[in-house]
């Protein structure tokens, strides 16, 4: 993976945190198509930019106000498709908090690289249990 792809990729995933708690579509970071998958979180597999921004819309105020990206790590799995992985901490109205790992499959269009599978995995015990 060149540099230049390494940088535009990473900031993409980090870009998420901004552009959510800001309200923006998530047409920027996603394909048309993404496969949103929240099943972990009882939410099933949202498919596709519009029916995740009118699930953002859905959940309202059960939405965290704070994304938090960290710990990005690539995987090259081809010349125009890339494997992410990174950590997320979601911060709610109330001051809880969640840790999430987001498992990404990160392809590139005509309109820059996005996201076109998103996995969240919410990490609710210790070591990997």
């Amino acid at each position: 993976m060149e540099l230049d792809d390494r940088i535009a990729i990473t900031d993409l995933i980090s870009m998420h945190g901004h552009l959510v708690d800001a309200g923006e579509p998530p047409d920027r970071l996603f394909t048309e198509d993404v496969r949103y998958d929240v099943s972990d979180l009882g939410g099933g597999v949202i498919v596709g930019t519009a029916a995740l921004w009118e699930a953002g819309l859905a959940l309202g105020d059960g939405n965290p106000v704070g994304h938090h990206i960290t710990n990005v790590v690539l995987t090259d799995v081809g010349p125009d498709e890339v494997a992410g992985l990174s950590k997320a901490i979601g911060i709610m109205a109330d001051g809880s908090c969640a840790s999430l790992t987001y498992k990404d499959v990160v392809v590139r269009t005509p309109s820059g690289w996005r996201i076109s599978h998103r996995k969240i995995i919410p990490r609710r015990r210790p070591l990997g249990r």
